[in-house]
């Protein structure tokens, strides 16, 4: 049991303790990998890589109602997602922290809901049901996110718009520059559907955003490749794990914001 997850962290359960490997069979399929369950500042917190342990997993073919299902059964409710982008202006360049307040789906053929019409794990039908999305992020896990990066000395950027697209190729130049002038921060791969399928769980979900290179529109060079995405990332992944663990300190206890509460009143959470 866990009370706390993570999704994105490759690695990031090597330097705990006692760490449990848990194997979790969901209706939806297998997650990505095992859940890895071990302790962080007195809290029970469950890691689960994204994209398996060995980063074997694309991001348009990760089985994410099996991730968020499988962190749910396990009991956790509040949830941090780590995530690598791009940066869509100039200065936010390799090594910004932003946690956003919007994304913008640019995906396509991903299921992100638990509600499709078919009978849901209990038997029961699962109706029609429009989870709001105005806001898409745990107010109080922001909260604790910029209240972490703050005291880590690492100066995040408060609010901007998350573009997803599908991937797992890179954005044209033409398709970068749409994005900028559309006014959107960063741009990446996996923070949608997570965000959806996490509200419809009644879950609190938050995204950290390291950017990792400036996107195709902005950088002058070749373009950006995956290899020198993971180069900037590892770069980075102590701060990251710092900035995380004293988040997850950071989280409060008794959930008193929307999340929980997402769902119509005559729809429980599944």
């Amino acid at each position: 049991r866990a009370e706390l997850g993570v999704i994105g962290g490759s690695g990031l359960y090597a330097l705990l303790e006692e760490v449990v490997e848990v194997r979790v069979e969901t209706p939806y399929g297998p997650p990505s990998d095992a859940v890895f369950v071990g302790e962080v500042a007195g809290r029970r917190v469950a890691f689960l890589p994204r994209h398996g342990r060995g980063h074997g997993v694309p991001p348009h073919r990760i089985n994410y109602r099996a991730n968020l299902w499988a962190l749910h059964s396990l009991g956790v409710r509040q949830v941090l997602g780590p995530c690598a982008v791009g940066g869509l202006r100039e200065e936010y360049g390799p090594g910004t922290l932003l946690v956003p307040d919007q994304f913008v789906d640019r995906t396509s053929g991903r299921v992100q809901t638990f509600y499709d019409g078919r009978p849901l794990p209990d038997g029961s039908l699962p109706g029609v049901v429009h989870v709001s999305m105005a806001d898409p992020y745990c107010p109080a896990g922001r909260r604790a996110v910029l209240g972490a990066a703050r005291s880590a000395a690492w100066e995040p950027v408060d609010g901007g718009t998350l573009v997803v697209i599908e991937g797992p190729r890179f954005s044209t130049r033409a398709e970068s520059r749409w994005f900028t002038a559309n006014g959107w921060s960063v741009v990446g791969m996996t923070g949608h559907p997570e965000a959806v399928l996490a509200r419809e769980l009644g879950l609190c979900y938050s995204s950290l955003a390291l950017v990792t290179d400036h996107d195709a529109g902005i950088e002058t060079g070749d373009g950006v490749t995956h290899t020198e995405v993971l180069e900037v990332f590892s770069g980075n992944v102590d701060r990251l794990r710092t900035v995380l663990f004293k988040a997850l300190e950071a989280l409060p206890v008794l959930r008193e914001c929307p999340c929980p509460h997402a769902l119509p009143a005559e729809r429980d959470c599944p």
